[in-house]
């Protein structure tokens, strides 16, 4: 697995290659993440091999443009490389892995385009839509298979001319801990019984659309006097200050709360304390924390779009709005003011989370895999498997 950037930083690519690394090991694979960072880092899992790169403030991304020697060396001896970043992982995987024609697998996570414009406003549309267009397609041809994890991000790829053969793998989650969560004590947080408690999970990013979120919630909580809404997770410090001060000018201080980040093996307990999961973001390509919340029995309420759009069935498993403030209020606020509805909706979820479970995704990912390996020319020799394994004594 490749990734530019690793935990201790926390994400959907993250937590999608920590949960499949695990249960490719279970199966009696040796999985191996190369990144960049900090090199000292301890971490908690074996085979994480770590490149020194440049810190981006805190954005948890590091800037390299190679790998250790070591690195380079191991990487050479893989069966399937497995890239989740196009541009630095992406190159690096081309630059080191093709000319030994090691098969590389790409799945496109991220709605670049979106991206784009959330980051670089100043940038014209069409230039990095122009931009995309140029790189996708070349960089989709050099690899030997493209997978994005739902069908609308598919779609997205044709529209920036990727014109190879593309395979639809869902990324899975973990549900066991989520279809058993037992709920946190609403006391513990001073919420009563009979508060209706929205609940955000993931990263305080400008790109996940927050300020749309509580703009909406100002008013909803303005007509429901027992609604609460819970913000867990964190992100870069300057937007996280931007999302405080709104609260207050929003007067919501005494609705919403922020946990700040929890651990993972939390957040089952957290997601089963309440009633209905709120997403507002149009950037997602498989919303991995629309999948747990649906795992833990809630109905969600989302903007319709690629991969929320995916996953929610607008009235049978949640809400989906138009990107437009009042018709999200609107569904939001029907939801919270009919609990049988909530229930019916968060029981159709639980079951077709299941679509998702980490067992099934896994599979098919390894038939992939394994037809890949198959077809390469065998590249095994004794020198490369006692690197690996004098690598793995260093890599735990």
């Amino acid at each position: 697995m490749m990734v530019d950037s690793y935990k201790p930083y926390i994400s959907g690519i993250t937590n999608y290659v920590e949960i499949n690394k695990r249960y490719l090991e279970k199966a009696g694979h040796d999985i191996f993440v190369f990144t960049f960072g900090d090199v000292d880092y301890k971490d908690g899992e074996p085979r994480i091999i770590r490149s020194p790169g440049v810190p981006l403030a805190d954005s948890g991304f590091y800037l390299s443009m190679r790998y250790s020697r070591i690195a380079k060396k191991l990487l050479q001896t893989m069966d399937v490389v497995h890239v989740h970043h196009p541009f630095l992982s992406g190159r690096l995987a081309l630059r080191y892995c093709r000319p030994l024609k090691i098969p590389v697998v790409y799945t496109n996570h991220t709605r670049y385009d979106l991206y784009a414009q959330a980051y670089l406003p100043m940038m014209p549309d069409q230039v990095s839509t122009g931009l995309l267009q140029a790189y996708m397609p070349t960089f989709s041809k050099a690899v030997d298979l493209v997978i994005t994890p739902s069908a609308g991000m598919e779609k997205i790829l044709r529209q920036l001319n990727v014109d190879v053969p593309i395979e639809v793998v869902p990324n899975g989650v973990d549900l066991k801990d989520f279809h058993s969560a037992a709920p946190l004590p609403r006391a513990q947080f001073g919420y009563k019984d009979d508060d209706i408690l929205l609940v955000y999970a993931g990263r305080l990013a400008l790109e996940k659309n927050l300020p749309f979120l509580l703009e909406s919630f100002k008013g909803i909580s303005q007509a429901i006097p027992n609604v609460h809404l819970l913000l867990i997770g964190s992100g870069v410090q300057q937007f996280e200050e931007e999302i405080h001060t709104l609260v207050s000018e929003l007067d919501l201080n005494q609705r919403v709360r922020f946990t700040g980040r929890i651990s993972y093996d939390q957040l089952p307990a957290y997601l089963a304390m309440c009633n209905i999961f709120v997403t507002p973001s149009v950037t997602e390509v498989h919303p991995l924390s629309v999948i747990e919340a649906m795992g833990a029995g809630l109905p969600i309420m989302g903007i319709d779009s690629v991969g929320v759009g995916d996953t929610i069935e607008d009235g049978g498993t949640g809400y989906l709005a138009t990107h437009d403030l009042p018709a999200f209020t609107a569904k939001l606020t029907r939801l919270c003011l009919d609990p049988h509805l909530r229930k019916q909706m968060g029981d159709s979820a639980r079951k077709a989370s299941s679509a998702y479970a980490i067992e099934h995704t896994t599979a098919l990912m390894l038939k992939h895999y394994k037809k890949l390996a198959a077809d390469s020319r065998p590249r095994k020799s004794n020198w490369r498997t006692r690197l690996r394994g004098f690598v793995e004594q260093f890599s735990a």
